[in-house]
């Protein structure tokens, strides 16, 4: 066998141990959670039934699991309204967010004026401001929306504003020795160093989105999963608030899965 012949075998080798260290992580990514959330169920099962614990203090899963399946087209029902005004809260505070990343970093003046304002708003208990939003916007979605937007605008800001201060100070320096413009500079250089640093920011953002309609429809709402928790937590029914909850868990993985698989998406398209 020759030298070369060697070198490709080895090259194969490597080529296999590598793809199955790849496919053994994949593995290891999707099942440790997926075992790791059926023994924490298991151990509440176990528990629950040991012990005898009422359904009015903590049912157990196959409780929950069952009302899941009873009322599922009820939920669902419910669930239109928080999940729109989630995706609408999250896309506002997303595109505001960005754009004022880029109007801070692009302005000294700027930053120095806005962004510490930005950080003491952040600092505020953003529950204790709830109500105002309903005394301004009013009962109905928009004080809903625009609290959550409220909430998750921050990270995105942050994020952003970290991603496109990341750049390699000799790469900048190089675009305008060779006269690039300033849009050319961050569209071709700026957004994809900073793409990993806003989808962070966005996966955030998108739990905050929730949050914010959630706790908007704790105060006002007559229809969505936060009014049914605070409906069924006036009824006592346990069941139903594992129910909410569960449910509520359900559309958070989507929206979130959503989310990465936008920036695989976005990453692969500029080669990362």
């Amino acid at each position: 066998m020759t030298v070369t012949e060697i070198d490709a075998t080895a090259a194969r080798v490597a080529a296999r141990r590598k793809t199955a260290a790849n496919i053994g992580r994949r593995v290891r990514v999707v099942l440790l959670p997926i075992l790791t959330a059926c023994l924490v169920f298991a151990l509440w099962e176990f528990v629950v039934d040991h012990y005898q614990i009422s359904n009015a203090l903590l049912p157990a899963p196959s409780a929950v699991a069952s009302r899941v399946v009873a009322v599922l087209p009820f939920l669902l029902k419910q669930a239109v309204p928080t999940t729109v005004e989630t995706i609408a809260g999250f896309a506002i505070a997303t595109v505001l967010g960005i754009a004022l990343a880029v109007v801070i970093s692009a302005s000294q003046f700027v930053r120095e004026a806005i962004y510490p304002n930005i950080v003491f708003f952040q600092l505020i208990p953003k529950i204790a401001l709830a109500p105002l939003f309903i005394v301004w916007l009013g009962i109905d979605s928009p004080s809903r929306v625009t609290f959550a937007v409220f909430i998750c605008f921050f990270p995105v800001v942050v994020a952003t504003l970290t991603g496109l201060g990341s750049v390699d100070r000799d790469l900048l320096r190089l675009c305008r020795a060779v006269g690039a413009s300033r849009w050319k500079v961050y569209t071709d250089v700026r957004f994809p160093v900073a793409i990993p640093h806003i989808f962070a920011g966005l996966k955030i953002a998108i739990t905050f989105a929730m949050i914010g309609v959630i706790v908007g429809e704790f105060i006002t709402a007559q229809a969505g999963l936060g009014y049914m928790i605070l409906f069924a937590a006036s009824q006592a029914d346990m069941t139903l608030i594992f129910a909410s909850i569960t449910l509520l868990c359900v559309i958070g993985l989507a929206l979130y899965a959503v989310i990465v698989v936008a920036e695989g998406l976005v990453l692969r398209r500029y080669g990362d």
